[in-house]
């Protein structure tokens, strides 16, 4: 899940991009308001975690900015403003959640995840493409009723598809999603990954379809073999 951080205290957001990497989520972080609102408009994000005390341009009027120009990204308001009015303020104003500081890092990580789960419409408390699980909690993949052993990579690639299953995904999305920052990409490695996903979701009730002009999306199997087991090999 690729997200945004808006957040101009220096020590709280590399501690925040730290520890979502750690959990799985991409994160890309800006401590300008006005450079935020831009990266919201211009990226493509499954949630944006935003403080109200930006610089150069404010979080109310960021959000407000966003909605009104249509971005529908969820947005979850991140700020130590704890008071009633400024809670309904921002959700009137198009806010999603509202999480004062201090906070727990667990409960931001839930709250993020519950709130791209509702922007897919789902409250399920799994995302789920057919048989392929991904338990939010455990962190983990399940296709039937085997874990899936997969390299951190593999993870991201899978995660970024079954956050967004049904949904094609063009290769710089998930090259984003799975490579983020890094400043050498090599030109096979995405179709290195997929190559090996697809050979362990093969037979499972679920597969990785190319749309030409497009990009990938996870799709359940409409006709899976009935014979073939899970492939769990590198």
């Amino acid at each position: 899940m690729r997200i945004l951080l808006a957040e101009d205290e220096h020590g709280l957001g590399e501690w925040l991009s730290r520890a979502l990497a750690q959990s799985g989520f991409q994160v890309d972080w800006h401590d300008d308001g006005r450079i935020a609102e831009q990266a919201a408009r211009d990226g493509d994000y499954d949630a944006l975690v935003l403080d109200l005390g930006l610089p150069g341009r404010g979080g109310h009027e960021v959000l407000k900015r966003l909605r009104a120009g249509g971005v529908s990204v969820p947005v979850l308001i991140l700020t130590a403003r704890d008071s009633l009015a400024e809670r309904v303020g921002t959700l009137n104003e198009g806010a999603d959640d509202f999480l004062p500081k201090p906070f727990a890092l667990a409960e931001l990580e839930a709250r993020l995840t519950a709130l791209i789960r509702r922007a897919r419409g789902s409250e399920r408390p799994r995302l789920a493409c057919g048989p392929l699980q991904f338990d939010t909690v455990l962190r983990q993949f399940t296709l039937g009723d085997e874990v899936m052993q997969l390299s951190p990579r593999e993870h991201s690639l899978l995660r970024a598809l079954v956050v967004r299953s049904g949904e094609p995904m063009s290769r710089q999305q998930l090259v984003d999603r799975v490579f983020g920052d890094e400043d050498e990409v090599q030109a096979g490695a995405l179709d290195v990954l997929m190559h090996r996903l697809r050979r362990r979701l093969d037979g499972g009730g679920v597969r990785i379809q190319t749309y030409r002009g497009l990009g990938y999306a996870l799709e359940p199997d409409p006709d899976p073999d009935p014979v073939a087991l899970p492939r769990r090999d590198a």
